[in-house]
């Protein structure tokens, strides 16, 4: 069966995203934290390491809002992602 996409709500989208971006970011800035702190020679504040999760959120949240907006602009015109689904029996 195929089902067509022709609309993504910009706003719901973009604050899932963001959410999801910053608890991806998450791991990655403690790592880089890690490594950081091991690093010789002068250094920058430890602080701004733990700014970055919120701001790829906040730009999370503005592109894929403007990314969203701009799908349904283009899906009126040539339509939707399309895609098939099938019936999978439960386990």
């Amino acid at each position: 069966m195929k089902k067509q996409i022709s609309s993504i709500s910009p706003f719901q989208t973009a604050k899932v995203m963001a959410l999801l971006y910053f608890a991806i970011s998450l791991p990655m800035i403690v790592l880089m934290s890690l490594f950081y702190a091991f690093m010789p020679g002068p250094k920058a504040p430890m602080g701004m390491m733990f700014i970055l999760p919120f701001l790829y959120a906040v730009f999370g949240f503005i592109f894929t809002a403007i990314g969203a907006w701009i799908y349904n602009l283009v899906a009126k015109w040539v339509g939707g992602i399309e895609f098939t689904i099938s019936e999978i029996e439960n386990s």
